[in-house]
């Protein structure tokens, strides 16, 4: 008898575990070297990754984005595959669009001086962060606003003990230090029924624009952001785009080069026995000899034997994994391993997708006029705050079309909003919307405004043609759910607070680690893939697709098959 291939099971075909598995089967002479095997706990493929329709529509319920196109492999693999071009409309075909208007609570319509000014504070606040320098040719305006960072950057940490904690704290300081500089221009705003000031105006603006952070990092409260990790984030040079053919092409052309049968679905795995002190010929407790010393338990009830798995489930279910009655490992994974999993942070990002209904309209029209809508709040405690607004819209920054004239909108939700509108009906969530909206795009009576004076700098705006709120009516929505989902229970990964780069390469460790002891237990057998395993690509398509490709080089590297 010949000796058994080794065999590789990848658990989960999301984009680490299927590009890994792309990887290793095509391989020059590896396809021959292992036996692999893909399972998946679902019911598809592609993990966080699922396109959709809605309305006619290609729309992305999870991954959305290619962040930028200069470097970037999944821009590689859609071009390859003639992904970036459809005849289906679909989302942000237009890319970004850039032509906004930003209402206030009580129908003020913002002036733009006053959201460039704010919006321009909070972009170099964060380009500090992220260690970006001063472009040349800036204006006098941005290098103040760059100074003024440099000064609340040195604030915070004094107050700190010499260092910044959070990415929150770091902003709000900056903020502050805004306000000193301007602490003699707090007017009245007139217009609306928002009962604005120049200050809580200033300060609704800046929090749209954190409120926006949160959706891209996943950080529910940016105070849990880590602010040293900022700077090792990378993005690739280029534009972002999303995929015309949706982000599952991707998914489906690295799964398409498999054969039938390697991807198993509906199999998910409830236990991971591994053995970490295992002597070479020892007969494992359970009657397997350790040339396959990994053994899965699935909840079926079945049990599956391999050398060696790579492990691609999601930071949150690795955080409900290591809790002390889960048992999804056993033994339990060791401390350095638990620590990384419980200190890097896994938040929760929802999408809310709705479609307008244009039956109110004989003139079909609301398709054409339906703004950009970046959204302005008081704060949650202000006494002059509108009840009929609910809690949960509070921190969602905008609500725009999918692409132009498109008749279904998009708002993005985290933290515990993202998880509030995991509970609620659509007819909740409709009126929520409804009522938002209408008290935005409000048209109270207003003073008459000279001609030629359309514009007050004082914070309001006064514009000839306005979309009215109460002409919005909404006929259908649909909503993602990651936070609730057991197959992933969240959406993606951050730097926390009290974590570092270093537990994201932490994350990438195979088990057991490597020892110089002549007892050792056999080689790699748990490996470690996602999108929360890589240290400067984390968050991202590319970083999971990147981290599959580095623990499949791992296995390839340790049978000398590269």
């Amino acid at each position: 008898m010949g000796a058994k291939k080794p065999r590789v099971v990848i658990i989960g075909a999301g984009m680490a575990g299927l590009t890994a598995a792309h990887r290793l089967y095509t391989c020059a002479g590896s396809r021959d070297l292992f036996e692999l095997c893909v399972v998946e706990g679902g019911s598809r493929i592609g993990g966080r990754i699922n396109t959709s329709e809605f309305g006619g529509d290609r729309i992305e319920m999870g991954a959305t984005w290619i962040h930028g196109i200069g470097g970037s492999p999944i821009h590689q693999i859609a071009q390859q595959i003639h992904a970036l071009h459809s005849d289906q409309p679909w989302e942000c075909m237009d890319g970004f669009l850039d032509v906004s208007k930003t209402q206030a609570e009580g129908g003020l319509e913002v002036s733009p001086c006053v959201v460039e000014l704010i919006s321009t504070l909070f972009k170099l606040l964060m380009d500090f962060a992220q260690g970006k320098l001063l472009e040349d040719g800036a204006s006098s305006e941005e290098r103040e606003l760059h100074n003024l960072a440099a000064e609340a950057f040195r604030v915070c940490k004094s107050n700190n003990g010499g260092k910044v904690l959070s990415i929150g704290s770091f902003l709000r300081q900056g903020l502050e230090t805004y306000r000193e500089v301007v602490k003699d221009q707090d007017k009245e705003v007139q217009g609306g029924r928002g009962n604005w000031r120049r200050r809580s105006l200033e300060e609704a603006i800046f929090a749209m624009h954190e409120n926006t952070q949160r959706t891209y990092t996943s950080a529910g409260d940016l105070e849990t952001l880590d602010y040293s990790a900022e700077s090792e984030y990378r993005m690739f040079p280029g534009e972002e785009i999303t995929i015309a053919r949706g982000y599952s092409s991707i998914i489906e052309s690295l799964a398409s080069v498999l054969p039938d049968g390697l991807i198993q679905v509906g199999r998910k795995v409830r236990r991971i026995e591994w053995h970490p002190e295992v002597h070479q010929g020892m007969i494992l407790g359970n009657g397997h000899s350790n040339d396959r010393p990994v053994k899965l338990h699935f909840c079926d009830g079945s049990v599956m034997s391999a050398n060696h798995v790579i492990v691609t489930v999601s930071l949150g279910v690795l955080k409900a994994g290591v809790s002390e009655d889960s048992g999804l490992f056993s033994p339990p994974l060791p401390t350095f391993k638990t620590q990384a999993i419980s200190r890097l942070g896994f938040g929760v990002v929802n999408k809310l997708f709705l479609q307008l209904d244009p039956a109110h309209d004989p003139k079909g029209k609301s398709f054409d006029n339906f703004p950009v809508l970046q959204m302005a709040f008081h704060r949650s405690d202000s006494e002059v705050r509108h009840e009929e607004i609910p809690w949960w819209m509070r921190r969602t920054a905008s609500l725009c079309p999918i692409y132009h004239n498109s008749d279904v909108l998009l708002s993005w939700f985290a933290g515990e909003e993202a998880l509030q509108l995991e509970t609620l009906t659509d007819e909740e969530i409709i009126a929520g919307i409804s009522s938002t909206v209408n008290c935005l795009l409000s048209q109270p009576e207003e003073p008459q405004v000279k001609s030629g004076t359309p514009e007050l700098c004082n914070g309001n705006v006064k514009s000839a043609h306005r979309f009215v709120g109460s002409d919005v009516k909404f006929k259908k929505v649909l909503k993602s759910r990651w936070g609730t989902d057991p197959l992933f229970l969240g959406s993606y990964s951050y730097v926390a607070v009290g974590s570092s780069g270093d537990d994201l390469d932490r994350m990438a460790e195979p088990l057991p680690r490597e020892s110089h002891e002549i007892s050792t237990s056999p080689e790699l057998q748990i490996l470690f893939a996602g999108e929360g395993t890589h240290r400067t690509h984390y968050s991202t398509t590319h970083g999971a697709y990147f981290s599959g490709i580095r623990e499949a080089n791992r296995l390839l590297q340790h049978y000398d098959s590269v």
